[in-house]
C-alpha cells in the first residue's frame, strides 16, 4: 500500500493516460495542470531527459525538495540527490518508467534517522512529442526534520513498476535472416 499522496499521483497519471488523444500510452506535459497537484505541488518536480540517458535534469523541484536538499535544484542532475550506492536503482526506474510507460515507485530512507519516503515518477511527453520529461512527487511517510549538518541525499532500498505496463516488452526480430531489436 502506498502513501495516499504516492497513489493520487498514480490515478493521476494514469487518468491523463487514458485520453484518446495520448499515443502510446504516455500524456503530453501539457496536459498536466499545477492546480490538479493541490498541497502536493510543493513536493513536485519535473526532469527533463536526452534520448538513451540514463539520467534526468531537474527542471523544476517545488519549494519543500529545495527545502529537503538544502539548495535550488534547477539543473541538477536528479542522480545527484541519491546516494551514490543507490544511483544504479534510480537510473534503473527512469529507465523503466519510460520504455514500460507507467509510473515506478521508489521506496528510499532520507537522513541518517532513515525516514521513509516515496518518489514518484511517471514519463510525460514533451512539445516535441518524444519522451523527454519526468514527472516526479516526494511522499515522506512521517514528518521530515534534518539538522542543518545531516547529509541531504535519499537512499533508494527498492523500486517497482506500478499498473500494467503499457507498452509491450522488447523482442528480437529477423529480417532476410538478420536479427534486428
Amino acid at each position: 500500500m502506498f502513501h495516499p499522496d504516492t497513489q493520487f499521483l498514480i490515478d493521476h497519471w494514469t487518468g491523463l493516460s487514458r485520453h484518446e488523444s495520448v499515443r502510446a500510452g504516455i500524456p503530453d506535459r501539457a496536459a498536466l495542470e499545477p492546480a490538479a497537484m493541490g498541497l502536493r505541488l510543493p513536493r513536485v518536480f519535473i526532469a527533463g531527459r536526452s534520448d538513451g540517458d540514463h539520467d534526468a535534469v531537474i527542471r523544476l523541484a517545488g519549494a519543500w525538495i529545495e527545502g529537503f536538499h538544502g539548495e535550488p535544484l534547477k539543473d541538477h542532475a536528479l542522480l545527484s540527490v541519491w546516494r551514490s550506492a543507490s544511483r544504479p536503482l534510480v537510473a534503473a526506474a527512469l529507465t523503466q518508467t519510460v520504455r514500460e510507460a507507467r509510473p515506478v515507485v521508489i521506496a528510499a530512507l532520507a537522513g541518517v534517522r532513515s525516514a521513509q519516503i516515496e518518489v514518484t515518477l511517471a514519463p510525460l511527453r514533451g512539445p516535441s512529442g518524444a519522451v523527454d520529461r519526468i514527472l516526479g512527487l516526494y511522499a515522506p511517510m512521517a514528518t521530515l526534520s534534518l539538522s542543518a549538518e545531516e547529509p541531504r541525499l535519499l537512499t533508494a532500498r527498492v523500486s517497482i513498476g506500478v499498473g500494467v505496463a503499457a507498452r509491450p516488452p522488447l523482442a528480437l526480430a529477423a529480417v532476410g535472416g538478420r536479427r534486428i531489436a
